[in-house]
């Protein structure tokens, strides 16, 4: 890949999905003969199974402004958000650092900053369910 710009800033899986599916990478790697290199055909392939084969722009830019509301994550937070989708807790905390850290505790109730209670957790977690689709395999699996 050739950048244009430096530092321009993150991206989520799903822009650098859709650049290369733009420049014509293929998971056949005889399709991305000529017309991408052999390692963007392995990074393609390998996000082609990931939540971002199945995000859109405006899905992400979606997420974006709707989990501004949530102060307690950082922007860096979020994209990992998008990038990884969790749809249970467990998955969640762990994409948010430090999660179990910063959740405030019920006895104290002190308002702080960069403390979160589990509500708001919650209210994230629904909201990534609601604008990220599922794979259907994983759908059956949260099911049961």
């Amino acid at each position: 890949m050739k950048i244009e710009k430096a530092n321009v800033g993150n991206l989520t899986n799903f822009e650098v999905f859709d650049f290369l599916r733009t420049r014509g990478a293929t998971s056949d790697p005889m399709g991305c003969i000529g017309s991408v290199s052999p390692s963007e055909c392995k990074v393609f392939e390998y996000l082609s199974g990931s939540p971002a084969c199945m995000q859109t722009r405006e899905s992400v830019n979606e997420f974006l402004i709707k989990a501004d509301k949530f102060k307690f994550i950082t922007s860096f937070e979020k994209l990992n958000i998008v990038n990884s989708t969790p749809t249970v807790m467990p998955a969640l905390y762990a994409t948010i650092k430090d999660c179990d850290k910063r959740i405030a505790k019920e006895e104290e109730q002190i308002a702080k900053e960069n403390q979160l209670e589990e509500d708001q957790l919650q209210e994230l977690l629904e909201l990534v369910k609601e604008i990220f689709p599922q794979p259907a395999e994983e759908q059956e699996e949260l099911s049961q």
